[in-house]
């Protein structure tokens, strides 16, 4: 199993990364860099947290060797206050999990400065360059550069202050691996600010929504809410497309096919929606001159601006279109629900049928009854029971965080149960107490950013409608807060030896982070005393104070003690019920019309197929008898009476209804004797002309 479980790891981290980008990102419709880029920054990210448990019992059992190795004394004075096991006879177990000695420390390397490349070089670039309205790669690159020019000037000047201070104190001298430490403080001291910000949130509101996730008429007022909103987006976003469509329509008629900038606004109509294209394309002339013209023309770079405004609105209004949908069949699940939970034959009923037919396992598994035990009865407690679990582990992380900087006595609960598990060599326990610390950690901070909006420019919205913009924002916070992330836990858990002040063997992670006694104030001020700061955090979200400010400066919050809410709730559930009974008339439609079909139909086929029928045999009747007409009249003159009611006779071998007028004139009357069919298919037309009603 050498290695085995770091390799198993690395393909499953790849395919979960893949699966949650799929969700948000359009595979179809983005550029390929922006899809490869923002897997890779998740990659990584996802990758320091499912490895980083396995560095932590390689470098347990490390220790273990090392303390076997030298003498009791020796382990005594190099642990100081934590004194791990190492008597001579026992022996040391190697973990499961064990990686070889020397993959590691190359496994960070890679993985760290990957990542660090990407979120300060490579993603901001790649996002001022999707963002960009220009036609041409030289253009994109250009306003890239220029946009991102402050951006990379602000770092620059951070790590020239840092620079700065080392080469002033007379204490260090500047080296290639002091410059490199210098760089990694600064951007873990940038992570660390922003990782305590959305750590103090995640930890009550994670525990809060999933406890308000067993109040069904709590969730229904808040979407009756989030409806109000939304639908006031949507309208602003189709106002603003057509807005926009107007000034690419000007654009169009002004600008014809044999202009120099004809090109650009092709690009520019490829971007817009199908149905405007094609209302555009039927207006255009197909050449004019346009030198003789006096009409002043746009200039490229109004067409660069224009462009950028055309993908900006289409992206807005895709992503409200597919949210209201997916809001509206939220709304009336939470409604169904709300119905169910009185209903006495304790099945599930649907209001609509969904849209997209279900697996025929889940159908036959999840049937109505067990749908309704699940949803009226068991989902509410487990709701609050995983609420209750989530809330306990925010405490032990809001203590461990206040209290990680002491080493005697250890006050971190984290470090407490890792080193009870390191006493007997639990390699097992260890790696699960490590998982389940930083993956709890890691969804606090992520599940915040997936949360967070910053106006329009940042959203990440889910089924696939998610911007390049927003994606790559993403991939680049994730890259500035899992390092950080990672030696905060280090830190908890007493596995970073500049926390621990113990002279032991360090992780792979921390050798690879550097001594940060490079820089003392920012190792034992600003890594210790900052991360409290999370308590005052918690108490403002847990009061919502954040909620309340922004309530006071105008952007519309969810609380249940304001008057606005209440107004945007009734709107909402106004809104929600015309839906519905839009939705309902829609459906009552398309029953009618299916009853219809299935009653009438068959008899409207019915009779076309006879009627068809019937008029392949007359018409070979008619063959025939013209055959044997034209053949008698070769050898005999036919022109008797006799002789022309025995070929009628025969001709009207099947009734036919006829009227009075039809049969008034006997088409055999003729001066020119010959024969005319046309008095009989007239009256056959006529009497079959109601046959398919």
């Amino acid at each position: 199993m050498s290695g085995a479980a770091l390799g198993i790891e690395i393909v499953f981290v790849f395919f979960l990364a893949l699966i949650i980008l799929h969700r948000y990102g359009d595979f179809k419709k983005q550029h390929r860099l922006v899809i490869v880029a923002t897997l890779l920054a998740w990659y990584l990210c996802f990758l320091m947290i499912f490895i980083l448990p396995l560095d932590v019992t390689t470098t347990i059992y490390n220790r273990c060797k090392l303390a076997v190795n030298s003498s009791p004394s020796e382990s005594s004075i190099s642990n100081g206050s934590h004194t791990a096991p190492a008597p001579g006879n026992r022996e040391c177990f190697k973990p499961w999990s064990y990686i070889p000695s020397g993959i590691m420390p190359i496994f960070w390397r890679v993985v760290y400065w990957t990542s660090q490349f990407l979120t300060w070089i490579l993603l901001p670039f790649m996002q001022s360059y999707a963002r960009s309205g220009g036609f041409s790669i030289t253009g994109k690159i250009k306003t890239a550069l220029i946009e991102n020019a402050i951006y990379y000037g602000t770092y620059l000047l951070i790590f020239g202050a840092f620079l700065i201070y080392v080469a002033v104190n007379p204490n260090f001298s500047l080296e290639w691996n002091q410059l490199q430490t210098i760089g990694i403080a600064a951007a873990n001291t940038w992570g660390l600010f922003l990782l305590v910000l959305l750590l103090g949130y995640g930890l009550v509101e994670i525990p809060r929504s999933h406890w308000n996730g067993a109040k069904k008429g709590y969730l229904l007022m808040k979407t009756y809410f989030k409806a109000a909103k939304l639908m006031t987006e949507k309208a602003d976003a189709e106002e603003n497309l057509e807005d926009i469509m107007e000034e690419v329509r000007k654009v169009n008629e002004s600008i014809k096919y044999n202009h120099p900038l004809r090109k650009c606004v092709d690009t520019i109509l490829k971007k817009c929606p199908t149905e405007y294209q094609e209302r555009m394309g039927r207006n255009m002339d197909d050449y004019e001159d346009f030198e003789e013209r006096p009409n002043a023309y746009p200039t490229e770079k109004s067409l660069v601006k224009l462009h950028k405004q055309v993908i900006y609105s289409v992206q807005k209004h895709c992503r409200t279109q597919v949210q209201w949908r997916i809001l509206l069949e939220q709304a009336f699940y939470l409604e169904d629900v709300a119905k169910n939970e009185t209903s006495a034959a304790r099945q599930f009923v649907h209001t609509f049928q969904p849209q997209e037919p279900e697996n025929k396992i889940i159908q036959y598994l999840y049937t109505p009854t067990v749908e309704w035990y699940w949803e009226c009865l068991l989902r509410p407690w487990f709701h609050r029971i995983l609420a209750i679990v989530l809330a306990t582990f925010s405490i032990i992380v809001v203590w461990s965080e206040c209290t990680f900087f002491s080493t005697n006595p250890v006050l971190s609960l984290f470090a407490v149960f890792i080193q009870l598990a390191e006493k007997t060599y639990n390699y097992f326990y260890i790696e699960m107490a490590c998982f389940f610390t930083i993956f709890f950690l890691s969804i606090c901070v992520y599940s915040t950013v997936f949360r967070i909006r910053v106006f329009n420019y940042y959203y990440l919205a889910s089924h696939h409608q998610t911007d390049a913009y927003s994606l790559l924002f993403s991939g680049m916070l994730f890259c500035r807060l899992t390092p950080p992330m990672c030696l905060n836990f280090l830190g908890l858990t007493h596995m970073d030896s500049s926390i621990s002040h113990q002279k032991t063997e360090p992780t792979a992670y921390t050798s690879i982070m550097g001594s940060m006694r490079v820089l003392s104030f920012v190792a034992d001020g600003f890594y210790i005393y900052y991360p409290m700061l999370v308590v005052i955090l918690c108490i403002a979200t847990y009061f919502s104070l954040g909620t309340r400010c922004l309530n006071l400066l105008g952007f519309q919050q969810f609380m249940g003690d304001n008057e606005m809410t209440s107004d945007l709730i009734d709107e909402g559930k106004e809104l929600i019920r015309r839906e519905k009974r839009r939705r309902q008339r829609q459906e009552e439609g398309e029953n009618r019309r299916r009853e219809w079909k299935e009653r009438y139909g068959n008899n409207r086929e019915d009779s076309a197929r006879n009627r068809n029928v019937q008029a392949d045999q007359k018409e070979s009747s008619f063959t025939e008898t013209n055959t044997n007409r034209s053949v008698s009249s070769k050898y005999t003159r036919a022109n008797g009476r006799n002789e022309r009611d025995r070929i009628e006779l025969l001709q009207d071998a099947e009734p036919l209804d006829f009227n009075a007028d039809a049969v008034s004139e006997d088409p055999l009357d003729s001066d020119s004797g010959r024969y005319q069919p046309g008095g009989r298919y007239l009256s056959m037309s006529r009497s079959r002309i109601f046959d398919d009603v």
